[in-house]
């Protein structure tokens, strides 16, 4: 009886939460340095189970030095066959970092964004590219019932998706900006303060009406066959944040 474990079969396994330092490609040809907190899951044959974290680390050494979406399901297929698995599940996230200009000023400085890949294959072969961009919101019933301003506050929007021709993790961030009341920087001087208190009064966004933008731009895209977009609004005259979800496969 103390041996009955033994005969219980496992699912899948894997390693969780390594970190390691990648170069991310970029849109402009560059490669950009960042560090990736990566995670694996195989279906294993009993002979193989034990090379998991071995092979799996050995693909990742391979790729860590030029890393995209278009190379990230070569990966994902080497650790695939070196595993002999059925199938096999790799997400990796991390920072993604652009120069942006300051809208008045022109002061330059690096944003952060959190972007993941997550690929699998096997009985069915998906990959989806996400990013988690911070946005500003400005309520539009406080603009119209008050008489002079408005409250605004700091939201952030998560892109899920899945295409059928190549993305730029940078077309994704932008789609996303434009679908705002204004879209944030690291730095800003005063004119540029006046430039984004103002941009946000003038185009006043509940969560409801970015996801929706979001959603619009996203279905317009040809190259995308699959999304789900949602928005979390960190209310500044709340306790509560406001939120919305919008799952293109529920569209009608």
């Amino acid at each position: 009886m103390k041996h009955f474990y033994k005969s219980i079969s496992i699912q899948s396994v894997g390693i969780k939460n390594i970190k390691i330092p990648v170069r991310i490609r970029e849109k402009t040809g560059g490669l950009q340095n960042s560090v990736a907190t990566v995670s694996l899951q195989a279906s294993l044959t009993e002979e193989h189970q034990g090379d998991c974290v071995c092979i799996f680390t050995s693909v990742l050494n391979k790729y860590m030095d030029d890393l995209s979406v278009s190379n990230f399901p070569d990966l994902l297929a080497e650790v695939k066959e070196g595993l002999g698995a059925e199938s096999a599940r790799v997400e990796m996230s991390f920072l993604y970092f652009i120069e942006k200009k300051a809208p008045v000023s022109g002061t330059r400085s690096l944003m952060e964004y959190e972007c993941s890949f997550t690929g699998e294959t096997g009985t069915d072969n998906n990959f989806i590219l996400s990013v988690k961009v911070p946005i500003t919101t400005l309520c539009p019933c406080s603009k119209e019932i008050s008489d002079a301003g408005a409250h605004n506050q700091r939201a952030e929007v998560t892109l899920n998706v899945k295409f059928k021709q190549f993305l730029w993790v940078e077309d994704l961030i932008r789609l996303i900006e434009d679908s705002s009341s204004c879209e944030l920087w690291a730095l800003l001087k005063r004119p540029d303060e006046k430039y984004v208190t103002e941009r946000a009064y003038e185009n006043p966004m509940f969560v409801e009406d970015v996801v929706r933008k979001v959603a619009t731009s996203a279905l317009d895209d040809e190259k995308i066959t699959w999304f789900s977009a949602s928005v979390e609004s960190f209310e500044s005259i709340h306790k509560h944040s406001a939120y919305a979800y919008v799952d293109s496969n529920e569209i009608r």
